[in-house]
């Protein structure tokens, strides 16, 4: 072998050596938050009513750690399940991996302390010290104010404790590696006074995490406009479902529609007569879950749609459905 192929050869070898020090140093030293702190959580009925109504109306914890029907529009949130966990999003669903809802009731959580169920929340790490996918947006979650994450908690305590068991979540390469560079300390906000609705509207659309959904995401990097939609939802009977323009552009968006109209949408669903239409396989489906959402407060909506409505529009025509190729 000649100089040139040995220097080759040397340098070869020292990337190896890098990369295999940079694997072993995300693998074995990350995630890096700060310390679990002392926490003792308030569980006084009204902390748990707080928390209630945003883990089944705002932050819809239960979304996505309950099971839903979705043989009924929306995916109707079964009866007897909250918190019982068990939804896989996997690579059918476009998820580069497979990542499964954990159990957030008393019997999973029952040997977690608050300060851990704390951090999991706000900053994706959760108890053993492994780090959680962000389809549970804790990059929302820990810029809320930090008495609404404490509410939540005392809320999930108060459970039944549903007895099921799911897999470890396995992520795909890289993303076993890449999942762990992600979490990141909170930085906790106060949660603004309801008059101002604008602001309270933005805290809020936080909270709900609007901005994951309705941005365009490419290989999970945000690459469409703000708020414009084209968000892709590939569901199992492989038709595609796309999330709306709510800018208010005119044409596209939000832009016509008044505050009745959308505060309307949504409560739609709460109407006692109102029953949600049964899905067949290759129809219109949507991933919103407009039931949970519909037990969202008027003024709540009210300041979201405020919000929304200082946003800068963008022209996105966005077609929302396109129906699984002929078989």
């Amino acid at each position: 072998m000649g100089k040139i192929g040995k220097i080759v050869l040397l340098l070869f070898g020292l990337l190896i050596l890098v990369v295999a020090a940079a694997l072993a140093y995300v693998s074995l030293a990350l995630p890096k938050v700060s310390p679990l702190e002392e926490l003792s959580i308030d569980a006084s009925p009204q902390e748990v009513q707080r928390g209630e109504y945003l883990a089944n109306h705002v932050m819809i914890c239960m979304d996505c750690h309950s099971e839903r029907d979705w043989d009924k529009f929306s995916g109707l949130l079964v009866d007897g399940t909250l918190g019982q966990g068990g939804e896989i999003f996997d690579q059918r669903l476009a998820f580069p991996g497979k990542f499964v809802a954990k159990n957030i009731s008393p019997y999973h959580l029952g040997s977690w302390s608050d300060a851990e169920v704390f951090r999991a929340i706000t900053t994706g790490v959760s108890k053993d010290g492994t780090a959680l996918f962000p389809i549970m947006p804790y990059t929302h979650y820990g810029t809320l104010d930090r008495r609404d994450i404490e509410a939540v908690i005392a809320y999930l305590r108060t459970l039944p404790a549903i007895e099921s068991d799911h897999p470890a979540s396995e992520p795909d390469f890289p993303m076993n590696f890449i999942l762990n560079t992600l979490p990141t300390d909170a930085e906790f906000v106060s949660r603004p006074n309801p008059t101002d609705k604008v602001a309270y509207g933005e805290y809020l659309t936080n909270a709900a995490a609007c901005y994951d959904c309705h941005t365009k995401q490419e290989q999970g990097q945000f690459v469409g406009e703000d708020f414009a939609g084209g968000m892709e939802f590939p569901l199992l009977d492989k038709s595609i479902v796309r999330s709306p323009n709510i800018t208010p552009h005119m044409r596209s968006g939000l832009g016509g529609w008044t505050e009745e109209r959308f505060v309307q949408r949504f409560k739609m669903y709460a109407d006692s007569g109102y029953v949600l239409p049964a899905v067949e396989p290759g129809s219109f489906q949507t991933l919103m879950p407009w039931t949970m959402y519909a037990g969202m407060e008027e003024q709540d909506l009210q300041a979201i749609y405020a919000y929304l409505q200082t946003l800068e529009p963008v022209d996105n025509e966005v077609i929302t459905f396109t129906e699984p190729p002929a078989k």
